[in-house]
């Protein structure tokens, strides 16, 4: 917390900071804000406190208020023992990492112990902040839509959309069926929400619902399920707003933008479209920063984080409902229809539990496992190993034309990065 002040004051020379911290439902969450709170008030800040919400409130809130900073404690899809922290800048950007760079030199160094203070701030609490973001959210929607004729589940994951997510789509006029929204600072993401779809997936079955949503714990991402209980690939969501976004506004030099983690079928359709396309490393931070840089209104990963440049600044899966939704409402047709716009390529992703993280380069015998698969796969299939960034995880995707082919080649170099760095490896 202090560490923050300082280079808000020192670095962006703000000699007065309005912080805006807010949260998930994890337990340690409360203990978390508490500390940072001090910190901040020591340092003569001014801090608002909005208690859970979604992340993508908090970025929204911290332009809303005028605030210089936003601080979300989150551990987003991880078990509830987990927990972070995400700074915004006042625009609601996610800080870039220089920034957070400077600011964890600032920790290692205590600078901040150099700050001549005179006085103390004040916490405030900010009662009507999620009547805020609902407001805002409800703006994202077309007004003349109603969704009277919708039945939907929501599976809440426990986690800060509990109670803002069926509210919304209460208000809009649908028949709303909640999971997973009784947090106990303990149960966020457990076996629930966009990780764990399952329970929503038989959910929509049971209930005869038109769709089910997903969120995660933090809300800034969501998972489909069309009214077959099948969960809708996120590269099919991506190319169907996509495909929307081009109807209503056709080409306009734009790029789209989504991860390496695409599948090769949603980079095709593109093509096919005349469109451009942006291709950045896995995480949300990284698609939007690439969104900035290229004046693109609108990108994505298949994981489920979407953002809608023209509303938000970061990814949000309230939003991206609301927007899917009303594709649906538009259209006059269901999402299984609309979703069936890409023949997509097999593909595999294995998750290793690793005890360290070097380069990949460096682990004997894979480069030259890689140059045989690789050669296996030809111009038709690919390999991406990457580490995950909130867990010791190695994570390798291979897709191809070939299912079976593709498993195995998975798990030829999954069995060499186990060997080398496997956290549970025995010889």
């Amino acid at each position: 917390g202090k560490s923050l002040v300082h280079y808000l004051r020192n670095d962006l020379n703000i000699k007065s900071p309005k912080i805006l911290i807010g949260k998930d439902t994890r337990l340690s969450g409360y203990m978390f804000e508490q500390a940072l709170s001090a910190g901040f008030i020591s340092m003569g800040a001014s801090v608002y406190l909005v208690g859970p919400l979604p992340t993508p409130a908090i970025a929204y809130l911290t332009r809303n208020i005028n605030a210089d900073a936003g601080v979300v404690i989150s551990a987003s899809h991880n078990p509830y023992t987990d927990n972070g922290i995400k700074f915004f800048g006042y625009d609601g950007f996610k800080l870039e990492d220089k920034a957070e760079n400077t600011i964890e030199d600032i920790l290692v160094t205590k600078k901040y112990q150099q700050d001549n203070h005179t006085h103390i701030g004040k916490a405030h609490r900010i009662d009507d902040a999620s009547n805020r973001y609902l407001s805002y959210l409800k703006n994202t929607f077309p007004i003349d839509y109603s969704l009277s004729d919708y039945k939907i589940v929501v599976d809440c994951a426990n986690g800060a959309g509990y109670k803002v997510c069926p509210q919304i789509l209460r208000e809009l006029g649908a028949i709303v069926t909640v999971l997973s929204d009784k947090p106990d600072g303990k149960n966020i993401n457990l076996n629930c929400g966009a990780l764990y779809p399952k329970q929503l997936c038989e959910k929509v079955i049971d209930s005869g619902s038109d769709i089910g949503i997903a969120l995660d714990g933090d809300a800034d991402r969501c998972v489909f399920v069309d009214h077959n209980g099948k969960v809708v690939d996120g590269d099919s969501i991506i190319a169907l707003c996509i495909n929307e976004i081009l109807s209503q506004k056709g080409l306009k030099g734009n790029p789209f933008v989504f991860t390496q983690m695409s599948n090769m079928a949603l980079q095709n359709y593109v093509d096919g479209k005349n469109a451009k396309f942006i291709l950045t490393d896995v995480g949300d931070k990284y698609v939007v920063d690439q969104m900035r840089k290229n004046n693109s209104i609108f990108g994505g990963e298949k994981s489920g984080h979407y953002v809608f440049m023209e509303h938000s600044t970061t990814g949000d899966g309230i939003l991206s409902a609301l927007q899917i939704l009303s594709i649906m409402k538009k259209n006059n047709k269901s999402l299984s229809d609309l979703s069936n716009i890409l023949s997509l390529y097999p593909q595999t992703l294995v998750n290793i539990k690793v005890k360290d993280k070097p380069p990949f380069e460096k682990i004997d015998n894979l480069n030259e496992l890689l140059s045989r698969c690789k050669e296996d796969l030809g111009k038709h299939g690919r390999i991406n190993l990457r580490y995950s960034g909130t867990e010791k995880l190695a994570r390798v995707m291979v897709e191809g034309v070939n299912e079976q082919s593709i498993h195995d080649i998975a798990s030829k170099i999954a069995n060499i990065i186990n060997k080398e760095i496997g956290a549970n490896y025995n010889a």
